[in-house]
């Protein structure tokens, strides 16, 4: 059963696996950086029975061993033999089942959510502090150029968005998720905006209080811990980066609701969410268990139907693809580079985590997986008629 597993996940490449009674197999076709596994043979029963999420089990649980190359290397051959390519069609049974699983795990109500909340982002700070950006941006970032740095892109990222919102002094906005306070912060001092911040992670809310106080922004930003059902409005503007993500398809409904209620007449909304490109589907079984429970990402035709109703206008469009592929590289080398990490993180943790990061950048470079962002209005001719404004330089 192996080597089928094998044949089909290892098209390409050149892997060996080195059973657990010294009997080894090779797979793929000799191509590309060499990689040697070892298995214990409960890590070999598993990774037949489950292979999408007992790989990463294995390596958490040491019953897959590197010998050679890395965790990156193993998974690259697989998205490059296409085992994380969207699937053919399926049968009308198929797709009803999946559907109501997705449901099932995607009702995040207001207990649920903040839960999910604390599980990822109330680990610890100095975590996410080791292999981010120094602003702390956890979402993709926009590599306007191939040669820019993490911190330039993330910076390019937040000024992409700011056009897009046409922010002018003084304009009210919202950011729904506000995470660690980068972004509001930079619409309010780089654009005199007035920023509230909505978010249900206790650490995170913390630390982005702090550092608007350290930067005497204190009199433009605030961050509020609470749910953005609960907020009142209205905004001139409203924004969410990486937020739509933990709302779940039956929620899109309220989602965009709320935004509708919550957004001025002559408002706008920009809302940033990573997307797959093959429209519903299902979350990754490791991501799901260890990473982000409640997590969805979307198909594009998911969240249209959702605006329609709640009579929003999508007044743009933008697909963003290899973008996060290289936003999550960097946050892998930065998070195996540190040299504190092996002394702060037992090894089952980090290995859980590097895992995570490598997943995450092959499922944007081989697995249809990229970012969209809508901009979102009340009226026909809220924004310019044109994207122009989105590429001059600004004054």
């Amino acid at each position: 059963m192996i080597e089928s597993l094998l044949g089909r996940m290892a098209k390409v490449g050149d892997l060996t696996v080195v059973l657990p009674n010294g009997r080894t197999v090779r797979a793929g076709d000799g191509t590309g950086t060499p990689v040697i596994i070892r298995m214990t043979g409960k890590g070999l029963r598993r990774i037949v029975a489950n292979p999408s999420l007992a790989v990463g089990e294995c390596y958490m649980d040491g019953d897959l061993v590197l010998e050679q190359g890395t965790m990156w290397d193993l998974l690259e051959i697989v998205g490059r033999s296409g085992g994380r390519k969207p699937k053919g069609k399926a049968t009308w049974f198929q797709r009803t089942k999946r559907a109501i699983k997705r449901r099932v795990l995607q009702v995040n109500g207001r207990m649920a959510s903040r839960r999910n909340v604390a599980r990822h982002y109330d680990l610890s700070n100095d975590l996410y502090r080791r292999f981010l950006d120094t602003d702390m941006q956890y979402s993709c970032a926009y590599f306007a150029r191939p040669d820019m740095t993490l911190e330039e892109a993330q910076e390019a990222k937040k000024q992409h968005l700011a056009k897009k919102l046409l922010l002018s002094p003084g304009k009210r906005v919202l950011d729904i998720g506000s995470g660690w306070g980068g972004l509001a912060m930079t619409l309010a001092r780089d654009h005199g905006a007035d920023v509230t911040g909505v978010t249900l992670s206790t650490e995170q809310i913390e630390l982005a209080r702090e550092r608007v106080a350290a930067a005497g922004l204190g009199d433009k930003v605030r961050f509020d811990l609470t749910d953005y059902r609960d907020v009142a409005g209205p905004f001139d503007r409203i924004v969410s980066v990486g937020m739509l993500e933990h709302v779940g398809v039956p929620n899109f409904g309220g989602y965009f609701e709320t935004v509708a209620r919550l957004l001025a007449d002559d408002g706008v909304a920009v809302i940033h969410s990573i997307g797959k490109m093959s429209g519903p589907g299902r979350t990754n079984a490791f991501t799901q268990k260890y990473i982000f429970p409640g997590g969805y990402i979307p198909g594009i035709s998911e969240v249209l139907p959702a605006i329609e109703k709640a009579g929003l206008w999508i007044t743009d469009i933008e697909v963003l693809r290899l973008h996060y592929a290289d936003t999550c590289r960097e946050w892998r080398r930065r998070f195996l580079a540190d040299p504190e990490i092996p002394t702060l993180y037992d090894e089952r943790f980090r290995r859980m985590w590097e895992f995570y990061l490598a997943g995450a950048e092959l499922g944007f470079r081989y697995g249809g997986h990229m970012v969209f962002q809508l901009q979102l209005a009340k009226r026909v001719d809220t924004v310019p008629l044109t994207r122009d404004y989105l590429y001059a330089e600004r004054g």
